[in-house]
């Protein structure tokens, strides 16, 4: 399956809501950036001032290029154009029977080509959870490293979730797989 990355807009709001149906899912997709469940009014909050040539933050769906199905969800926010570094977040595959086909190697690869191409950034980050050990392996192939735990830096319920810290320099880049 190849995937292509398009702007994320209102109609896709409901489609996300439906995917990030309970409040661990919604902490592991978009650390504390949503409250459960996520509304309308938080989205369009999320999308304000995004998605331009100036902007500081790209929302993207994740698009099934042989279906034109919506699969997925991916952003990159903190771009920062003087230090030419920004950061991945909110990274989804929504259909579940697509997790663990390489749907979110592919989504990564698609985010830095965006980053290292068209911004021309040097340094690209994320976060990820260190229990996600699907999620930290799909990083690492792609090239990411490993900087530093952040320890116990979320709770859910009454669990400390520690974060990954992973980055990837322009020049480590593999470009397309």
């Amino acid at each position: 399956m190849m995937i292509r990355l398009e702007y994320f807009n209102r109609n896709d709001f409901e489609l996300l809501i439906d995917w990030v149906d309970h409040p661990e899912l919604l902490l592991q997709w978009a650390g504390p950036t949503f409250e459960f469940p996520i509304t309308i009014d938080q989205l369009e909050h999320y999308i304000k001032g995004a998605n331009h040539k100036s902007a500081n933050h790209y929302v993207y769906k994740v698009i099934n290029e042989e279906t034109n199905e919506r699969i997925g969800h991916i952003s990159l926010g903190r771009v920062d154009r003087i230090n030419r570094c920004a950061r991945i977040g909110k990274v989804l595959v929504g259909k579940g029977h697509l997790r663990g086909k390489g749907v979110g190697q592919q989504m990564i690869q698609e985010i830095l080509k965006i980053a290292f191409k068209e911004l021309n950034l040097h340094r690209v980050s994320l976060g990820v959870y260190d229990f996600n050990t699907a999620a930290i392996a799909c990083y690492e192939k792609v090239g990411f490293q490993k900087e530093g735990l952040l320890r116990e830096v979320a709770k859910f319920e009454d669990v400390y979730w520690s974060s990954w810290e992973m980055s990837l320099l322009e020049n480590e880049w593999k470009g397309e797989v």
